[in-house]
């Protein structure tokens, strides 16, 4: 993991990366992304950008798109997480293993206001997921008995 494109440049230029795994939330969203992508291909280093969060497939399903069109010219392997895609306004979509190229402008990652409203913390009393039994090992901390 690296914090900025500084760092995955060092890293390239050691030879430190056989494969670069981009994570978009991580070096500071998509203003990064295009210098990482960019700096990989110069170096002949492999993206396999990371998507293991809320949200984080729809990220990548842009920066692989970019890598493929822009950079390598090559599909890149990409993470598939199968839940929390309910949350999205634009989910990202998979057909036959690839993911289908996102037609919708932007970068896909708005949630739905029902979802920010039920799970923003605090949350109104009743309405939050943070004012439900389920948190309350979160809340509380964990305790051995």
């Amino acid at each position: 993991m690296c914090q900025n494109r500084v760092m995955v440049k060092q890293f390239l230029q050691a030879g430190a990366l056989t494969v670069l795994q981009a994570d978009a939330c991580r070096v500071g969203g998509v203003n990064e992304c295009p210098a990482i992508l960019l700096l990989a291909g110069k170096f002949g280093v492999p993206i396999a950008p990371h998507s293991g969060g809320v949200g984080l497939l729809e990220y990548t399903q842009h920066l692989s798109t970019i890598d493929y069109v822009v950079v390598s010219g090559k599909k890149s392997l990409l993470e598939y997480v199968d839940h929390l895609h309910e949350h999205s306004e634009h989910p990202a979509g998979v057909k036959d293993g690839y993911f289908v190229t996102s037609t919708v402008p932007g970068y896909s990652v708005q949630m739905k206001r029902d979802s920010m409203n039920q799970y923003s913390f605090p949350g109104e009393a009743g309405k939050s997921w943070w004012t439900s039994e389920e948190p309350r090992v979160i809340l509380n901390g964990l305790r051995v008995v």
